[in-house]
């Protein structure tokens, strides 16, 4: 059933992320009566899985989910249709319009796409707010449980104040802000100073296959008291949260896990948390510094509040107020995805190792649905497949507005034999890429 229900997110919002960019192209197309003789969901190598013509367009949907794409007439595009260009220019076609009308065809994609984010965020600000944790509500510090941040300098218990000069507002920006800042000002038992992170810290990360990072400290309750475990007659039920080993505090989990190595091989008394009340319970640690229960991480805000962990915010917006949250919030992301791109074309950083494909896209989804999530997610693709369609890579949009630039700014267009090979490159540099993300993915799958 979650197969089921990440699939259906996955192709759902893929969908609507292809037809909407390539509406894009089509609508200013249509309206410079440029003829478009293919309007496709999905590739139709060989095949289509739908198709109806209505007019003068193929509408239809093809069977390979790696795209989609509109066939414009007298364009040099993924079809490679030699033939008609080898023609005589029609007034219908593509080539014969001037160029700021084809730039305009080409931007039209990407434009959608951007347009569509910020439309999104828009809405989510308006209908959910933000549920957020303030930084400065974060008392004790935060859980930095990878081994590679450890050594970078980040130790459990540090406060992150600010990345590279920028203010840490809220808990949700640290993670992606210390993956790819360079200077992060901590604060430890009340000292601030800086730690310098090495080039390749986020490729160190990739490499040690850690699944953790940077978390939230938070308490250690039990969920499970199995009848094997020596523990099961000690009276420890599940739920109750373990706050202290003899006279040792054990807040957060990290605590818990140091107590246990330090009183390993022997029995405790333990403090647990149980309905608002303190219990006492002896406890029997085993010489690997286990407590043979089954505990839990990952407590929702609301449970975190309750316990007094943390105080978490909620902002509600109206119609009107949701407007330029909703453009900050765009523009935040696409900042964002730019930045990470630009760590992906840079070696030194390691960056291209994190590069997934279709199978890290469909792994974002969650198993459950939320409309939250989902539109959330979709917003975010949208911003990817705008930021990537702008590269200057023939066979790209961004390509052709390269092109199309030159020939703006030179008064020379660009011959159709050149835009052919220029189109063939660019294929397989598209190619490439594609097999180079998507090897990723099963490296990870093989080896991961």
């Amino acid at each position: 059933m979650e197969f089921v229900i990440k699939i259906s997110q996955f192709l759902l919002s893929l969908s609507l992320l292809i037809i909407l960019h390539e509406l894009g192209h089509f609508i200013p197309a249509k309206a410079f009566k440029t003829r478009v003789e293919k309007f496709y969901l999905f590739f139709d190598v060989k095949f289509s899985l739908f198709k109806k013509k209505i007019g003068e367009t193929v509408y239809g949907i093809g069977w390979l989910p790696l795209g989609g794409y509109v066939k414009i007439a007298g364009m040099i595009d993924e079809s490679m249709d030699t033939e008609q260009m080898a023609k005589e220019p029609q007034p219908w076609e593509f080539r014969s319009k001037p160029a700021w009308q084809r730039l305009i065809i080409m931007l039209g994609g990407v434009t959608v796409n951007f347009l569509l984010a910020i439309f999104i965020y828009i809405g989510m600000s308006y209908f959910y707010g933000d549920r957020f944790l303030p930084n400065e509500n974060i008392k004790d510090g935060l859980f930095i449980e990878s081994t590679i941040a450890n050594k970078a300098g980040l130790l459990t218990g540090d406060k992150v104040i600010a990345v590279d000069g920028d203010k840490i507002e809220n808990f949700s920006e640290i993670s992606e802000k210390v993956l790819f800042g360079k200077e992060i000002i901590i604060e430890r038992d009340g000292v601030q100073s800086t730690v310098n992170m090495p080039e390749d810290f986020l490729s160190q990360l990739i490499d040690s296959k850690e699944k953790g990072f940077i978390k939230l400290r938070e308490p250690f309750v039990i969920v499970k008291v199995p009848d094997t475990s020596y523990n099961k007659d000690s009276g420890v039920r599940k739920g109750d949260i373990i706050i202290g080993l003899n006279d040792f505090e054990t807040k957060y989990i990290d605590q818990v896990k140091s107590g246990l190595e330090k009183f390993k091989g022997q029995e405790v008394s333990a403090k647990v948390l149980r309905d608002d009340a303190e219990v006492t319970l002896p406890l029997k640690i085993n010489e690997a510094g286990k407590l043979g229960l089954v505990y839990a991480s990952g407590a929702t805000p609301e449970t975190l509040e309750a316990l007094g962990y943390y105080q978490f915010e909620t902002r509600e917006y109206g119609f009107f107020e949701s407007f330029p949250i909703g453009l900050k919030k765009a523009g935040d992301k696409i900042s964002s995805y730019i930045t990470q791109f630009k760590a992906i074309f840079t070696p030194s950083t390691g960056a291209y190792k994190g590069v997934g494909g279709f199978k890290a896209i469909y792994d974002i989804f969650p198993s459950f649905w939320s409309w939250q999530v989902f539109w959330s997610i979709t917003a975010f693709l949208s911003i990817m497949l705008g930021v990537l369609n702008l590269l200057p890579i023939p066979a790209l949009d961004g390509g052709h507005v390269m092109f199309l630039l030159y020939e703006m700014i030179s008064g020379r267009k660009p011959g159709d034999k050149f835009m052919e090979y220029a189109q063939m490159v660019g294929f397989f540099i598209l190619i490439a890429l594609v097999l180079f993300a998507n090897g990723n993915d099963i490296y990870k799958a093989i080896f991961g």
